[in-house]
């Protein structure tokens, strides 16, 4: 059990090194770069500081493109992306963040301080960065 005194928090086991890409760009620049950094989630960057942050993964791309037999170079990010996505604070505890991703059956949550992405938190860093440091 996770000690209430001393909770581990988002920022301990958030990832912070995550892609960012604009919602102007065409799918097969967003492959592009999937490939090369070895990533299947793009966070998608504000237009402006009143805009919210999207998100793009694999997933959509299979969903909205493969699936429709659509061109890459003919769809931009942002016809297919999420947006707004659910974000969450560095200091929120890894339990609650645990519940508001079943709650919404979340696959990552970019963590956000200031108004700016500064990571990324999925399921397997909570548990394995996180809940694994609970059981040594």
């Amino acid at each position: 059990m996770i000690e209430k005194s001393n909770p581990i928090r988002v920022k301990d086991v958030m990832k912070t090194d995550f892609a960012t890409i604009d919602g102007i760009a065409t799918v097969a620049e967003a492959l592009i770069k999937m490939k090369t950094l070895k990533t299947a989630v793009l966070i998608v960057n504000k237009r402006n500081e009143n805009d919210e942050y999207g998100m793009l993964t694999s997933g959509d791309i299979a969903r909205h493109v493969l699936a429709k037999d659509r061109a890459p170079d003919r769809v931009n990010v942002y016809e297919i992306m999420s947006k707004p996505v659910i974000t969450v604070h560095p200091d929120m505890d890894i339990r609650y963040c645990s519940r508001l991703f079943a709650n919404y059956n979340l696959i990552r949550a970019p963590v956000v301080e200031n108004k700016i992405v500064i990571g990324m938190v999925s399921p397997n860093s909570m548990v394995l960065d996180g809940l694994y440091k609970t059981v040594q």
